[in-house]
């Protein structure tokens, strides 16, 4: 704190006076960079809203978002579940289930569960039961599993709540569990299939032998106890009169278009019926879906394309805000923030690739009952619902060529084709104002290379030297203040001495 002179005078006001002009440059620059910071967070929540409009239109892409046939189960309804596809025929058909599939899977004995040995011995396992306390004879320091090529160790003091952590983080594609219930520990295929038998030798072929398999009583070679070795399923399909048995690796299969999941055999209810027949309700709802993020994200770039600018609407400098009241400053913030991104060259390129798609493919959508609305609506899409349910009953093929490309084409209809626009789209954000192309958090920080990132950074360089300027006039003012007390001081004195002597 500095204190003012003898002299009476109101040093600090004169000089915050004298500052007031001074600091002129520096509340321009903050102006400036606060705008363009705003101008990034704006960027940025377009970002957002484009990943997402990018997620669903892959998500409206997907074989079954965009299907037109709906597969019912009549009979025994818990054995089978079914989905048509797009290629499904009208075929019934059938369904019997003799077998499941089942994963090559290893496992304590029904009834004989991991007990404990040295704290209350016969008491079942827990999962904070350690490897020690299962040991029936002398406790080894370290045991192994070799499954699958390769070689897991254990502690004798891990739990098996750590020994099933260590199992199911390794690359043997395994996955283990324990019944605190039964004592049951079973190690099981990832995948179903012979091809995923569970092997316990090495690359070379050489028997290891797995300590701690031993520990947990289960003998490789017991394939009635512990060893289950990988099954394919039974499955009989009539239709029209004629049976056929397929044997598919895993309890699932595809026959006539229809996916048939197995959820367990028909032995005592009897066998499920699949009777399949056009529905364009899925389909229908993913392409009003489509449509309505369409036109909210098209609108939402004509809005900040042609949003009004208040160009005397300045960010807040310091001073101005400690004189407003808290809703003042809201309201002027909000048209200050407005037109941040008015005629922005970005938003209006994306907004003409966007229309410039659907443009290409106005003839077949108007077809179907898809058009555009009026001029001032800035390509707004209409859905003429009834005609577009129609076209999906009497010529799916047709409407499914045109958001999803003709069968066996890449990037190709207006889904693909949209997708690389957006993409298009995210590459400049990024490039500009160092958003990312994959998240969608408000809060995520910024790339640092990027056009608007040097120029904050620029920003802040020119503020920083600037404001180190300032204290340097500051003090300035200061000292020659100071000089002018000192002079006025000695000239007091000497008229005192003067009009002294007089006296």
């Amino acid at each position: 704190m500095r204190i003012n002179g003898f002299s009476g005078m109101d040093i600090d006001s004169m000089v915050k006076s004298l500052m007031a002009t001074q600091r002129a440059p520096l509340d321009k620059l903050n102006q400036q960079k606060t705008t363009l910071q705003w101008t990034r967070d704006s960027y940025r929540d377009l970002n957002i809203k484009i990943i997402d409009a990018k997620t669903k239109i892959g998500n409206f892409n997907k074989q079954a978002a965009m299907n037109t046939q709906a597969s019912t189960v009549t009979g025994n309804t818990s054995a089978v579940k079914a989905l048509a596809t797009a290629a499904a025929s009208s075929a019934s058909m059938s369904v019997e289930v003799s077998k499941m599939a089942t994963k090559s899977t290893l496992q304590t004995a029904s009834g004989a569960g991991l007990k404990t040995t040295d704290t209350t011995p016969g008491t079942t396992a827990t999962l904070s039961t350690t490897l020690a306390q299962l040991a029936t004879g002398t406790v080894s320091d370290t045991y192994e599993l070799n499954i699958n090529d390769k070689t897991i160790t254990f502690s004798k003091t891990d739990t098996i709540s750590a020994v099933l952590g260590r199992i199911n983080s390794s690359d043997a594609n395994v996955t283990a569990s324990f019944d605190e219930v039964s004592g049951k520990f079973s190690i099981s295929a990832k995948d179903y299939g012979s091809a995923n038998e569970l092997k316990f030798t090495a690359a070379d072929k050489t028997v290891k032998s797995s300590t701690f398999l031993d520990l947990i009583h289960i003998n490789t070679a017991d394939t009635t106890n512990n060893f289950i070795k990988a099954a394919n399923a039974e499955v009989k399909v009539t239709s029209d009169g004629v049976a056929k048995t397929f044997t598919p690796s895993e309890n699932k299969l595809t026959v006539n278009g229809v996916v048939l999941t197995l959820m367990g055999t028909t032995t005592a209810g009897g066998p499920a019926t699949i009777t399949t027949q056009a529905d364009p309700t899925t389909a229908l709802n993913t392409i009003k879906s489509f449509v309505e993020n369409y036109n909210d994200l098209i609108s939402t770039f004509n809005t900040k394309v042609e949003e009004q600018k208040y160009r005397d609407f300045l960010p807040l400098t310091d001073d101005q805000r400690s004189n407003m009241k808290e809703n003042e400053i809201t309201e002027w913030e909000k048209k200050a923030k407005s037109g941040l991104l008015k005629n922005d060259t970005i938003l209006k390129s994306t907004i003409a690739s966007m229309r410039e798609v659907i443009t290409t493919h106005i003839g077949d959508l108007s077809s179907v009952g898809i058009t555009t609305g009026q001029y001032y609506e800035n390509g707004k899409l209409t859905i003429n619902e009834d005609k577009l349910k129609e076209a999906l009953q009497n010529n799916p093929d047709k409407v499914l060529s045109i958001f999803q490309g003709p069968s066996g084409s890449v990037d190709s209809g207006i889904y693909a084709e949209l997708s690389k626009k957006y993409d298009g789209t995210l590459d400049l954000l990024v490039k500009k104002a160092g958003t990312s192309k994959f998240s969608t958090d408000v809060n995520a920080v910024y790339k640092t290379e990027s056009i608007m990132g040097d120029q904050l950074k620029n920003y802040n360089s020119r503020i920083s030297n600037l404001q180190d300027r300032l204290v340097d006039i500051e003090n300035r003012y200061y000292r020659q203040f100071s000089a002018m007390e000192s002079a006025m001081s000695k000239l007091q004195s000497q008229s005192s001495s003067l009009f002294g002597t007089q006296a």
